[in-house]
């Protein structure tokens, strides 16, 4: 068998855990007990369900020195940064504790039998379901927040279904700490055996994707894994739902007017969200529009001075860092192009910043396509457009993104307009702020159009995030005595019900 490596990539030490690459058959047997474990996780209580979640967050609380210090050493990241992503983590999942207690998640719905212009109708009782086993594929660049313990984990743990969660390689010793939190959370509670899981290696990844165990998937990763996971999720006998996260180049436009006040401000405001976590955030902003001009000049010498006193950054891994300088060299190679900030020269696993600017000329043509797809780090495109024709034009040809993020001034012409079209490009539409950084909340959005995401309909965070995991089931003139307790008139559970057209408040 072959061990799993961990890589500290600042300085390409590397070190062997206790524990080997998971194998089909040991994926398989991951993937039984999660099986076995979803009717008794489906059926406890929702109470219980939710202090399963705040016991987990417990334990990574009680374990975060260590853990920290773990994903110091895999990811180059500071301590700041871990520690604060850690507690938003454990945050993540007290949330969604209440997003259970809560009870609207269920949707349950009650229609007492009736007559009706279609004649007599029967008594209909419908309430959302656990799906059953999940998979979910941790992502590189948050190793707590989206990784073993993130958003897909608890969301899907909060809707009743056990999970097999695919470690990450580029954080596998901080992947294996967080489980075994995560695992020791679940036995305080007497969660049922098989409740959590953890796999390494990508050969047991694939299998996970294929096992008909399993359900449905979450993934936030890069675009060609998770196509590539995608399509095996729907070539199964049986196709299941693939809810991947595949990043996007997250325009940010700038209008004319937004600049008579801020163009410095708005430009160094640019170089510190683009650089954000060494650009690894799917949200990173990728193409900034910029009008022609004086003022438009000025923001980009603020945005260009603001990255060369930028020190060279370590990225997650030697391999990211390896495709950010391919993506560098083909935005170089790209006709009418001019790097303003960094070179081609990659070096291990560090990045400099990266500065291109093209006109809208060059942006909208076809062979400039790769302008317009994500380059994953410290990099940004500046699109110099001369009027709201010109930018309308230049902004029909972006790909689908996760933000899209619009600097206007009051009584703005071009607003309306903008965050229009943006609403028809991304799943979150920002105004004056910068796109990094995810909210865990009620109202949040974080997936887009096709390929941004691969459902459309689906966030991979905030409380939303629960209803990639739940399936609807009616039930037709039941005995009161057969009824799930959420759909009992009495409803002893207290939760939000739909009653004959009527919402009625959680009681």
């Amino acid at each position: 068998m072959k061990r799993v490596i961990s890589v500290n990539p600042a300085t390409g030490d590397t070190f062997e855990l206790d524990v080997d690459e998971t194998s089909i058959d040991e994926a398989a047997l991951a993937c039984t007990h999660a099986q076995s474990a979803a009717p008794e996780l489906a059926t406890r209580s929702l109470v219980w369900r939710a202090e399963m979640l705040r016991s987990m967050a417990s334990e990574l609380e009680a374990n975060a020195p260590t853990l920290v210090e773990l994903a110091m050493r895999e990811t180059a990241l500071t301590r700041t940064r871990l520690e604060g992503e850690l507690r938003r983590t454990a945050f993540q999942l007290r949330f969604f504790s209440d997003v259970v207690l809560e009870g609207s998640f269920l949707q349950a719905s009650i229609d007492h039998a009736t007559d009706s212009p279609m004649g007599p109708l029967p008594d209909l009782r419908r309430v959302r379901v656990p799906v059953g086993p999940v998979a979910v594929f941790g992502s590189s660049n948050f190793p707590f927040a989206f990784s073993v313990p993130g958003g897909d984990t608890a969301s899907a743990l909060a809707a009743g279904c056990p999970v097999v969660i695919k470690a990450h390689p580029a954080h596998p010793a901080t992947s294996l700490a967080t489980f075994e939190s995560l695992f020791r959370g679940a036995l305080l509670v007497d969660a049922p055996k098989g409740t959590v899981n953890v796999v390494f290696g990508l050969d047991a990844g694939i299998a996970l994707v294929e096992n008909p165990a399993i359900r449905a998937v979450g993934f936030t990763g890069s675009v060609a894994a998770g196509r590539a996971l995608w399509q095996r999720a729907n070539a199964r006998a049986t196709p299941i739902p693939f809810f991947g996260e595949l990043g996007s180049a997250n325009p940010l436009v700038v209008t004319s007017r937004a600049l008579v006040a801020r163009a410095g401000e708005i430009g160094a405001g640019i170089a510190g969200s683009m650089t954000l976590g060494a650009g690894q955030f799917c949200t990173k902003p990728g193409l900034l529009f910029v009008p022609e001009g004086g003022l438009g000049d000025e923001l980009v010498a603020a945005l260009t001075d603001a990255l060369r006193e930028l020190d060279p950054m370590t990225m997650l891994s030697s391999a990211i860092a390896h495709r950010f300088y391919d993506g560098v060299r083909d935005i170089d190679n790209v006709p009418d192009s001019h790097h303003l900030v960094g070179d081609v020269h990659e070096s291990g696993a560090n990045a400099q910043s990266q500065l291109f600017e093209v006109t809208s000329e060059a942006f909208n043509q076809r062979s400039s396509s790769i302008l317009r797809e994500e380059c994953f780090g410290p990099l940004g495109v500046v699109v110099r457009y001369r009027d709201a024709d010109d930018l309308r034009a230049a902004l029909e040809n972006l790909e689908p993104a996760l933000t899209f993020s619009v600097f206007c001034a009051d009584d703005d012409p071009d607003a309306r307009w903008l965050v229009d079209l943006g609403e028809t490009k991304a799943g979150r539409v920002i105004a004056n702020q910068f796109p990094t950084g995810v909210a865990v909340s009620w109202s949040m959005q974080h997936g887009g159009p096709w390929p941004s995401t691969t459902t459309p309909g689906a966030t991979s965070v905030g409380a939303s995030g629960i209803d990639r995991w739940l399936r609807p089931v009616t039930y037709q003139a039941m005995p009161a005595s057969l009824l799930p307790e959420v759909l009992r008139d009495e409803n002893p559970l207290g939760v939000p019900q739909r009653v004959d057209g009527v919402l009625q408040p959680r009681a």
